[in-house]
């Protein structure tokens, strides 16, 4: 059981994020200010500095919440005894529904680059778990006979192995072709939100619904879902 200093520390710190999440909606993580945050919660900068040293700490914080909030959205979406193509469109599906009820954390994540920072290690068991929920999708199918035979492989070495146990793990169905259709259409995915987000589609789609449905579809039988 926690004790009662860190439970006053954890709560101090849901603040200290609440209220830079805040501040990315109205000023955007380029410009979010430690002093800011402070002056905001009433607290001086230096006590702020014993939960966050740097801004950079703090965006590592937010990022890793973001992805972690993502990657909870995706697995409590994903039903492992629905059918292949029907568990990959509700993970898509809640990707796209978290992005669009946190516009400014997706913006974060899959934005533009925040100038002078660059994201540690720390960050990137985070940044998979969707991935890790699309590949469990790609495994059981492979497992259930329902992925058409491997083509023989014809992309040796364009995927890492900790890409090719993200995606799906190792199975007959499964060569570094299926791997890079895979990786294709995960990142395919962000893609199509990020466009739709971020205004990119206006003009060009008449129902955004039945758009990602559609293009989630077709990301599915290239895969072969």
């Amino acid at each position: 059981m926690p004790t009662a200093r860190e439970r006053v520390r954890a709560e101090i710190t849901g603040e200290i994020t609440d209220a830079a999440r805040r501040q990315l909606a109205e000023v955007g993580a380029a410009a979010l200010s430690l002093r800011a945050v402070a002056r905001e919660l009433g607290m001086a900068s230096s006590a702020l500095y014993r939960y966050f040293p740097s801004r950079d700490d703090l965006l590592t914080r937010l990022i890793i919440d973001g992805y972690d909030a993502l990657g909870a959205a995706a697995e409590a979406a994903d039903d492992p005894t629905a059918a292949p193509l029907d568990r990959w469109l509700a993970v898509c599906r809640a990707v796209r529904a978290w992005a669009h009820a946190h516009p400014h954390e997706y913006a974060l994540l899959y934005g533009s680059p925040v100038p002078g920072y660059s994201a540690p290690q720390d960050t990137i068991p985070a940044a998979a778990r969707v991935g890790v929920v699309l590949g469990r999708v790609l495994g059981d199918a492979a497992r259930a006979g329902a992925l058409p035979d491997a083509a023989g492989g014809d992309a040796p070495g364009l995927v890492t192995e900790d890409a090719r146990a993200v995606l799906g793990g190792e199975h007959p169905a499964l060569d570094d072709a299926v791997r890079v259709r895979a990786l294709l259409a995960w990142s395919s995915v962000y893609g199509t939100v990020s466009f739709e987000l971020f205004g990119h589609l206006v003009g060009s789609v008449a129902d955004g619904d039945r758009y990602f449905d559609r293009a989630m579809t077709e990301l599915a039988r290239m895969i072969g879902l």
